[in-house]
């Protein structure tokens, strides 16, 4: 079973290395679903060299509806990412509808494939009101790998979704399951087929910092020991 962790910061990104996880999912901002992250950070992932980084393209929160504007936004930072040495970035485009931005998509996916990036289509997936329509479309675009967790609020929820996915796909797209992930439920989704396990190794503190700046993250080794040691 592959993984991916969703990181916020270099120590996730660190603790990723160590147990020789494939990839991190890079991004900002994880408690509205991951934001773009800073160039200095991804420079500083990238240069770790033994994590494939592959990078969030969303600069802006709330739905995956996107202007012209927005898409020169996204192109900036794709090179951008690029740029500081990522694998892959992940992105997902839709229309007023919820289904997938064919031309949107299109334009973000060549752009990142001329620069020799693996592309991720995000939960967005989880958003359409047809998955199996917008699954074949992201097939026939090229996307490498599709994240979704069965359009529920957890994988474990959407196993059924996750595994007819999976079925559908049959090896020309890889089914990713995110969301909720962790050491009591992860072997139970594997079973859906899906190609890899997409979680978080953080948990939020119980301290808020003064003036209303948050509260602080700390990594969970132990999650990410129980996981992997499911599959050992």
């Amino acid at each position: 079973m592959i993984f991916e962790i969703c990181a916020d910061s270099l120590d996730a990104v660190k603790l990723a290395e160590k147990y020789k996880v494939k990839r991190v999912e890079l991004c900002s901002a994880l408690s509205v679903g991951g934001l773009t992250p800073s160039i200095g950070l991804i420079e500083e992932c990238c240069a770790l060299g033994e994590v494939e980084v592959h990078v969030m393209i969303r600069h802006k929160e709330g739905n995956f509806v996107y202007s012209p504007e927005d898409i020169q936004i996204m192109e900036n930072d794709i090179i951008a990412a690029a740029e500081a040495g990522a694998k892959g970035v992940v992105f997902g485009c839709l229309d007023s509808q919820n289904e997938v931005d064919i031309k949107q998509n299109k334009l973000l996916f060549k752009l990142a494939k001329s620069l020799d990036l693996e592309v991720t289509f995000h939960r967005a997936i989880d958003f359409c009101p047809d998955y199996s329509k917008s699954l074949e479309e992201l097939i026939e675009i090229g996307f490498d790998r599709v994240l979704s967790s069965g359009q529920e609020g957890t994988a474990e929820k959407g196993i059924s979704k996750l595994k007819a996915m999976t079925e559908q796909a049959n090896g020309r797209i890889q089914i990713m399951a995110g969301s909720g992930v962790n050491e009591k439920n992860a072997k139970q989704i594997a079973l859906s087929g899906v190609d890899a396990l997409h979680f978080t190794i953080h948990h939020k503190t119980e301290q808020e910092s003064d003036l209303g700046m948050g509260s602080e993250s700390k990594m969970n080794e132990a999650k990410l020991k129980s996981i992997i040691k499911l599959f050992n």
